[in-house]
């Protein structure tokens, strides 16, 4: 964790949230209204962003989504390529690659996701807060407005800000059910009457019913009490990774600064105005320190350079930099536990490329009937039941076909002779594998299938067959 501010008690503001009462109760936050450039750097990221959010369930590639994130069906469709059940260990590895890479990006550049690109912190500080703003006003009109009893006023702005969150909320249900089910479906449910699709309708009102609490009531707890990320960088961050940090050096010690007058003892730059902490959306002092409940959201670092600005000092007294650069005038940013971080990252990205170059486009899994042993037949023939399950991972129409290794065995399919499988299908059929009892010398004995795509053989399956010995 970063070196705490040795002019403060570094107990003091461990001690509580800032979000709660010393009576345990709800502290609710109030945070000022800010601007700066960071705070528009951030609103023209989010703009980008969220349109990439909303466009994507809608980008449709070969007739298939680009993206879509199907648990139901345990379908996944990443950057155009589909994943199945039987391609769990590559997804594994695909989640590695995004943990490694989140641990790297900390570890050298703190939490800046947070603040910059996390859904949470777009829709809560960028969409919400800021219809927040327009109704209710800035952080002490909402405060009295809150604190006023019930009239005509309160009841008008609360209803119609209250209408807007939980339209807008219903938008992000949609667009969440878009992402796991697929934008064809959703459209599907919204065309038709809840009783024709009241699973997908109850998902619908679920998922709106989760968000328009999250963003009107929960908010904040969610970065502090629910999400694990700002827990995690007590083990993640060291003295050379950029957070936004408060300049101690610089800062202290604070006081008001009074011109054309010649101070007793000489002050620091910050005057101890506690702007910082107001427009904090988490209610944290980050003169305290790189804390767990900081996002980075640089709320801080705009209001701060616009009193430096007043007061006629160097903006920078907060701003983006880490505790070896702030104390010993120094910013390391490749360190060992970087480059080892960055080792095993490539380590990850190289195994998951080649599990992906050698994927099987066509997945086969044969297993003898349930319930069943053999069947004796007229002709001194002995034949086993089989249940087949073909995967197509392609997007291609496949023509699928079993045959024997082995010429001894005969194989009959049950039902339709041909077995065709769509884009992206999955095909249950079965079959018999018949053999002479007279060729027959083992209770049980191995069997090599061979699995044909489009007449071409690309796997060998090995399965058993169970006879008597006459």
């Amino acid at each position: 964790m970063s070196k705490i501010n040795p002019s403060l008690d570094p107990e003091k503001f461990r001690d509580s949230l800032g979000t709660v009462s010393a009576e345990g109760k709800r502290n609710w936050i109030y945070p000022k209204k800010v601007s700066g450039k960071f705070y528009q750097w951030r609103t023209y990221l989010s703009w980008v962003l969220l349109a990439i959010l909303f466009i994507g369930p809608f980008i449709i590639v070969d007739g298939r989504p680009y993206m879509l994130f199907n648990i139901f069906e345990r379908k996944f469709i990443i950057f155009g390529a589909a994943f199945w059940p039987q391609d769990t260990h590559i997804l594994i590895f695909l989640l590695l690659i995004f943990f490694v890479f989140i641990i790297l990006f900390t570890a050298v550049f703190g939490r800046i996701f947070c603040g910059w690109a996390c859904p949470q912190t777009l829709f809560m500080e960028m969409v919400f807060r800021k219809i927040e703003y327009l109704i209710e006003g800035d952080a002490n009109q909402q405060r009295k407005l809150n604190e006023m009893p019930w009239n005509g006023e309160k009841i008008w702005k609360k209803g119609l800000k209250m209408s807007i969150f939980t339209l807008i909320s219903l938008v992000i249900a949609h667009l969440v059910m878009a992402y796991l089910i697929g934008i064809d479906q959703v459209k599907e449910i919204v065309s038709q009457p809840p009783s024709e699709h009241m699973a997908g309708f109850i998902g619908l009102m679920a998922f709106t019913g989760v968000f328009l609490f999250v963003f009107s009531w929960f908010r904040e707890q969610a970065c502090i009490v629910v999400c694990p990320y700002g827990r995690l960088q007590g083990v993640l961050l060291d003295a050379n990774s950029i957070n936004v940090t408060y300049d101690h050096v610089r800062g202290e010690p604070r006081g008001m600064i009074r011109k054309n007058k010649v101070e007793e003892q000489p002050k620091g730059d910050c005057i101890d105005c506690g702007l910082c902490v107001q427009v904090c959306p988490t209610g944290i002092d980050i003169r305290n320190g790189v804390q767990m409940e900081c996002v980075n959201c640089t709320a801080c670092i705009d209001v701060c350079d616009e009193v430096m600005v007043k007061v006629e000092r160097p903006k920078g007294l907060i701003r983006y930099a880490s505790d070896n650069s702030v104390i010993e005038k120094t910013q390391k940013l490749i360190t060992p536990r970087v480059l080892g971080y960055v080792a095993v990252l490539v380590v990850l990205i190289g195994a998951f490329i080649t599990l992906l170059a050698t994927r099987e486009d066509l997945h086969a899994t044969v297993t003898r009937f349930r319930g069943m042993t053999y069947q004796e037949r007229e002709g001194g023939q002995v034949s086993n039941l089989y249940e087949v399950t073909f995967i197509n991972k392609t997007f291609k129409d496949q023509v699928v076909e079993i045959q024997t290794e082995d010429n001894d065995f005969l194989v009959e399919v049950i039902g339709d002779q041909n077995w065709h499988l769509g884009g992206q299908a999955k095909f249950e059929g079965r079959f018999f594998l018949v053999k002479d009892q007279q060729k027959i010398n083992r209770n049980q004995e191995d069997v090599v299938l061979l699995l044909l795509q489009n007449g071409e053989v690309i796997d060998r399956i090995e399965t058993s067959f169970v006879a008597p010995v006459r």
